[in-house]
């Protein structure tokens, strides 16, 4: 059975004071929610503990945003999956596309981070997605299939999540078509062995789209970044209604 996840994407936002500022507002939202959507805040670091302490006993999900593939090491910069844990994580993102643009990340590093996130009890959502060059070369469909096959070894599918977030769409606010985004997922899902993996979009997903994007028959969930900071604007998404379509 595929479940709705719905997640925030924090990026480098928000101290841990502002963390706080936002669960005040956001938290009188959760009663309005269905029980059978996962909601999850992907945070910084720094924020991790703070958030742990404030959300045990709600229905939250906390995920970071990296996880190394060694427990430990000299890795400066880096924060293992034991690390992650001890503070109650649950989710980690892995190859998101500023990752993958910015930092030097590879399919054989977001393999190896899928695994030891897996080998620890973490459920990682695996970022794939094509730049506008390629979409415009015809190139979508090859490259996905191909950060699945080199990205996807050895991994337990029955303890993943996906992301297509295509990076042209990142930031922009030009949110994919929603039939397309849903194309793309279909595609997604078709190169699974277990066709119940939860299959999130993300880019640019806000209040004014997100109930055509979850109208879909393929997606399952949003990646939400920009949006995700701001309560009002979260808690509108996480309480879509599909039948306020038409």
């Amino acid at each position: 059975m595929r479940k709705v996840i719905i997640a925030g994407n924090w990026k480098m936002y928000k101290t841990q004071a502002e963390a706080l500022e936002f669960l005040q507002g956001f938290l009188d939202h959760l009663g309005e929610t269905p029980n059978d959507r996962e909601i999850v805040i992907c945070a910084p670091f720094t924020t991790l503990g703070t958030l742990s302490k404030n959300l045990h006993g709600t229905r939250i999900r906390i995920g970071a945003q990296n996880v190394h593939w060694e427990i430990a090491g000299a890795y400066t910069g880096e924060v293992s999956a034991p690390m992650l844990t001890e503070l109650g994580v649950r989710y980690v993102v892995i190859g998101h596309s500023e990752r993958r643009q910015y930092f030097g990340e590879t399919d054989a590093t977001v393999n190896l981070r899928l695994k030891a996130a897996q080998k620890h009890g973490l459920i990682p959502i695996l970022c794939v997605g094509e730049t506008k060059q390629q979409r415009d070369t015809g190139e979508t469909e090859a490259l996905i299939v191909g950060q699945l096959e080199k990205d996807l070894i050895d991994v337990d599918q029955g303890r993943l999540v996906i992301a297509y977030e295509p990076i042209w769409a990142i930031g922009t606010g030009d949110t994919c078509d929603a039939t397309e985004a849903n194309r793309i997922i279909g595609l997604i899902r078709s190169q699974l062995d277990n066709p119940n993996v939860s299959i999130q979009y993300g880019g640019s997903v806000k209040p004014g789209n997100v109930d055509e994007i979850m109208a879909q028959s393929e997606i399952d969930g949003a990646l939400v970044g920009g949006a995700s900071l701001a309560p009002n604007d979260f808690a509108r998404i996480i309480n879509y209604s599909c039948s306020q379509l038409g």
